[in-house]
């Protein structure tokens, strides 16, 4: 067995391992990271032949996380891993983002990539080595492919770049991204930003590249000593160059005077650019059209391609008419539908988004259940994309993975500006009714003004926007695009979405699809997206400047509370009782989580005299007594000495005898008071060793004028105690009246028991 390894230093002292050769020796390429105890096993496998008439490169990346990693059993009925999660999707759409650029144009075998995390420990985030497994398993391949890539997380913790961090260290970090580069070129950008200008995440980008080179440079030597540097060949294209040169020569003036015709209608365009194609094709009988017709498709493809282009760098033209800077026409309207808690509708040219806000309670909370994250997430966005929304007629079927990347960037835009104690969780929906390029853009868009339409006081409104970029000879030559529309996308070298607010970025996402692109014209591009951005949050602030002062009136109320973590029992009560209680009663609907040893008390309800009646209950039972506070007892037992009394739900305390009136009397029956009476009591003392109440009832009634305090005798000297025959004869006297007492035999006339009869007790 010929195991070949390679060791990876980390700027902070941690070392990342790769190893080939022991294990899933039958894929097309396999290796096994280590980065601590986290270890991910990455395989290849390619056809060696493109199925025919297939003129793309069909990769597939699937990435998934093992519960036995972390020694955790899935949930759900079977108790197995089942579908892919949404986490799990959004890191194989990292990876791919990252590869498919660089396999050969002309390669077109389906290609399957599959990254397995086998073991974890909840400390290193393993996606952070995911991209570098993927690449690593091509690299020990026979597979073609113009890499190495590898890919890194960075942050910026405490003012600090940390490369690859745990994630403690994410929870702090202000700047969070994950990049791919080659040794020589960015390749893809995304993460989430706490408003930070565009040089503090050019500093990012930088700091991660320059831990990528060595990462790359340890796959080339694993490449050179799996004897892996000559690749297969292939052949998966049949090209007839003469059509090829016919195809150019007949349509690109044509192509090319459509291209710079302005024509702002999408679904025209499309039509004008097929017709000059089908018009070529018409010269050919429909024998010959049956093996030339792809072929055609293909040259005249790229011709349209490259008259878009020249259009741009040429004459500064683009396909609507646009100049390189300009956005188009937008248009905003907040609660165009009623039900809702919140509404919106932004649309910018022939993009159109529908968005709405729902307000919950902590029931309707996310709940994550990763093999290494658990937890909740009370602000969710789902964005919806339907067939329609481009005019195709087909069916709509289940979410897709690019509706799952899209929500995720807008979620990412817009979650930082959600208060942290603001109570309620928010879902926020965007429906894609029209699209021809950025639509999760224009979900940022209109998620801010569907947020501040439902009253959820965010800190800041935020827009987005996506920028393209055409390019030739390596960047000497380039024109950055604003506000791009899907044929520009298509058509050209990146694809760059920024989102923030007026005082910084807060995500982006970054596809690269040429080599060569410099920082320079990363930083001009992001100067150019922040001039875009600054525009449309101006539309946005025209439409709706701030959140509305209170929620909708058929919005849920809640209230939130902290109780002492001992009361959090007594809420609950045995089985639920009690809080079900509650809300059957009130109608509210109670949570209770225990968070740093305090109880937090959430009540929600869409009624309020509902929401102040389980509120005033919950607080009558976890309320803590106060020292000076008047209270309404009800009196619960009667003593010689005093009563006992309930001054709180759960809290009762002695009422002497001597504090119930300023009179004094000498039994409770002088009183009148009986068990179930109500009497005011004032709370004027809490013992600190026993937790006994001393309560009085007299301090809160005029004190008569010729009121004489008892006599004290002074302290230390002692009373004079009469004998036992006189206490006892004192003690009948005092009751005198009641027949237990008086009557009750004296201990020297009670019969005495026998010897017999005590010593039988003893055996």
């Amino acid at each position: 067995m010929n195991v070949i390894r390679k060791t990876i230093a980390l700027p902070d002292g941690r070392e990342i391992l790769i190893e080939t050769g022991k294990l899933a020796k039958q894929a097309d390429g396999a290796v096994m990271v280590t980065l601590g105890q986290t270890m991910i096993l990455a395989t290849v496998c390619s056809a060696k032949e493109a199925v025919p008439g297939t003129d793309f490169m069909p990769l597939t990346v699937e990435y998934k996380e093992k519960f036995a990693s972390n020694g955790r059993f899935p949930g759900g009925f079977t108790r197995r891993e089942g579908k892919a999660s949404d986490y799990e999707i959004l890191i194989a759409r990292l990876i791919d983002r990252a590869l498919r650029p660089l396999f050969p144009s002309n390669y077109h075998a389906e290609t399957f990539v599959n990254v397995t995390m086998y073991s974890a420990d909840g400390v290193d985030m393993p996606e952070s080595i995911a991209g570098l497994a993927a690449s690593a398993a091509l690299a020990v391949s026979d597979i073609p492919f113009e890499g190495p890539i590898s890919e890194v997380r960075v942050a910026r913790v405490n003012g600090e770049f940390v490369i690859n961090p745990t994630f403690e260290q994410c929870k702090n970090a202000d700047i969070e991204l994950v990049v791919a580069a080659t040794l020589d070129n960015i390749m893809m950008v995304e993460g989430e930003m706490k408003e930070v200008s565009e040089a503090e995440m050019l500093d990012a980008i930088r700091c991660a590249h320059e831990a990528i080179k060595p990462q790359c440079q340890a796959q080339l030597e694993l490449m050179q000593e799996a004897g892996k540097t000559v690749k297969r060949e292939y052949c998966h294209e049949e090209n007839d160059e003469e059509l090829r040169q016919q195809v150019h020569d007949a349509c690109y003036a044509k192509a090319y005077a459509q291209a710079t015709s302005a024509d702002t209608y999408k679904h025209h365009r499309e039509e004008s650019f097929r017709a000059i194609c089908d018009e070529f094709k018409a010269q050919f009988t429909e024998e010959e059209l049956e093996t030339k017709a792809p072929l055609i498709d293909r040259y005249y493809h790229d011709v349209e391609k490259e008259a878009m282009r020249r259009a741009v760098l040429d004459e500064g033209k683009r396909l609507d008419g646009r100049k390189t800077t300009d956005i188009r026409p937008i248009w905003c309207e907040v609660s165009p539908l009623p039900g809702p808690h919140g509404s919106s509708i932004f649309t910018r040219g022939e993009t159109q988004s529908l968005s709405t806000v729902t307000l919950g309670t902590k029931r309707d909370e996310k709940i994550i259940d990763e093999a290494i994250v658990q937890g909740t997430d009370k602000f969710l966005l789902h964005y919806n994309f339907p067939p329609f929304a481009t005019g195709e007629a087909k069916a709509q079927r289940g979410v897709g993975r690019r509706e799952i990347g899209h929500g995720n960037l807008a979620c990412r835009a817009l979650k930082t500006m959600i208060p942290d104690d603001f109570p309620y969780t928010v879902r926020v929906v965007s429906d894609i009714l029209e699209s021809n390029g950025s639509s999760s853009m224009a979900t940022v868009c209109a998620g801010t003004l569907a947020l501040m339409d439902a009253g959820v006081p965010i800190k800041r409104p935020v827009s987005g926007i996506a920028m393209g970029l055409i390019s030739e000879n390596k960047g000497t030559n380039y024109a950055v695009l604003s506000d791009i529309l899907g044929d520009e996308d298509h058509l050209g070298d990146m694809d760059f979405k920024t989102t923030g607010t007026e005082k910084g970025l807060t995500a982006c996402q970054m596809d690269i699809k040429v080599d060569g692109l410099s920082y320079e014209i990363l930083e001009n591009a992001l100067k150019q997206a922040h001039e875009g951005r600054m525009y449309i949050l101006g539309k946005i602030k025209e439409t709706m400047a701030e959140p509305r002062a209170d929620l909708k009136p058929h919005a849920p109320r809640i209230v939130s509370f902290q109780i002492p973590q001992e009361y959090i029992g007594a809420v609950i009560g045995p089985g639920g009782k009690i809080i079900q209680g509650i809300q059957a009663e009130t109608g509210a609907v109670v949570s209770i989580d225990e968070i740093d040893g305090v109880g937090i008390v959430e009540v929600a309800s869409n009624n309020k005299e509902s929401l102040d009646a389980a509120v005033a209950r919950i607080r009558a039972i976890a309320a803590v007594p106060e020292v000076g506070e008047v209270y309404n007892s009800v009196i619960k037992s009667i003593m010689p000495y005093g009563c006992f009394v309930e001054f709180m739900p759960g809290k009762e305390g002695l009422l002497h005898i001597s504090e119930i009136d300023w009179k004094r009397y000498e039994t409770m029956e002088e009183t009148g008071l009986q068990e179930g009476d109500t009497i005011a009591v004032k709370l004027l003392e809490i013992d600190e060793k026993t937790g006994k109440f001393k309560l009085s009832a007299r301090v809160l009634k005029e004190k008569p004028e010729d009121y004489q305090e008892p006599e004290r005798r002074p302290r230390g000297e002692r009373r004079e105690r009469p004998e036992r025959g006189e206490r006892r004869q004192e003690r009948t006297d005092r009751h005198d009246g009641q027949q237990r007492h008086a009557d009750r035999p004296r201990r020297e006339n009670r019969p005495r028991r026998d010897e017999d009869s005590c010593r039988l007790d003893r055996e």
